[in-house]
């Protein structure tokens, strides 16, 4: 990836406002588990996120034209955001197919090691520099994660294993969106049409996927699932996404994605509540072992000297 200029924004330390932002999208990224699982009776995974994609388009395109975006501006975003919007479709193809073969507890750890592949990407191409505290502060948040929702698991086999690596890849995909929204001119764009060139790319892939998986709907849709697409569709993607991007385009990319490892413990306490999953003491460990890892990842390191090319 070529070096580009860096604002003083990239390397902002989370204010109290960011945070809660923050802790608000991961609150109902975790509910978006639940809502994917209630629906998938009636609708296949595949063409969930393809319904998300194509309902979410028309939502951002008018949330930017109120706004007096310029969605056909050259600004130099078009190829970072068309490259970013291959991967992003990509991604939710191989997180899909990896849930073909693993569970969905393994999936969402593995999904969550996309902080670590920002991290890693932030101090290679962003000039972002991480202590070895911090990089502790992410293995103890991922520790929280995996303990949460039982990891490790028997009767785990190759094809297991392969559904984990394709999971992973997906992870890894889905940091590299967030540098590229970071570290390219798709930085200086509206979060609209940064969002815009990811979803609208996403849907011919999507919808390739799904016809080469051979998803279809047998039957019209229950007013739940419908309204559970429509969430996904408008509120998840259409508002929420457009935020994180706003967020990401501020503040240090590899802090602000450390925060995405809560939302797997949200989606356990979601679970409790709607579909009477049971909470254990493993719960309670796991929240302090995530709560611990954040406040590390956050916290400043006096003996970490900054880039001289990055300003402060």
């Amino acid at each position: 990836m070529p070096a580009e200029k860096i604002s003083p924004s990239h390397g902002r330390a989370l204010g109290p406002g960011a945070i809660a932002l923050e802790l608000m999208l991961c609150l109902r990224w975790g509910f978006n588990q639940i809502a994917v699982k209630l629906a998938l009776p009636d609708v296949p995974p595949m063409l969930q996120a393809l319904i998300r994609s194509a309902g979410a388009l028309p939502v951002m395109l008018i949330a930017g034209w109120l706004r007096g975006v310029k969605f056909f501006e050259r600004d130099g975003s078009l190829w970072p955001g068309l490259f970013a919007g291959t991967l992003f479709g990509i991604e939710f193809v191989l997180i899909f197919s990896g849930l073909v073969f693993t569970t969905a507890s393994r999936a969402a750890v593995f999904l969550y090691t996309a902080p670590f592949f920002v991290a890693l990407g932030s101090y290679q191409f962003l000039g972002e520099r991480l202590s070895a505290l911090q990089w502790g502060g992410l293995a103890l948040s991922f520790a929280g994660v995996a303990l949460a929702i039982g990891v490790p698991q028997p009767n785990v086999d190759a094809t297991v294993l392969l559904g984990d690596l394709l999971v992973v890849a997906g992870g890894a995909l889905w940091g590299a969106t967030t540098l590229i929204a970071k570290g390219t001119k798709l930085r200086n764009a509206a979060p609209e049409k940064a969002l815009s060139y990811q979803v609208a790319v996403s849907i011919p892939i999507l919808g390739c996927a799904s016809l080469l998986f051979g998803e279809e709907m047998t039957h019209m849709p229950s007013a739940l699932s419908i309204s559970l697409l429509a969430y996904q569709a408008f509120w998840v993607v259409g508002c929420t996404f457009v935020i994180w991007f706003a967020l990401i385009k501020t503040y240090s990319a590899s802090k602000l994605s450390s925060f995405t490892f809560v939302t797997p413990l949200f989606g356990v306490v979601a679970a409790y509540f709607i579909m009477h999953d049971t909470l254990t003491i493993a719960f309670g460990v796991a929240a302090v072992l995530v709560i611990a890892g954040l406040y590390l990842v956050n916290k400043p390191d006096p003996k970490v000297m900054p880039d001289p090319n990055v300003p402060p």
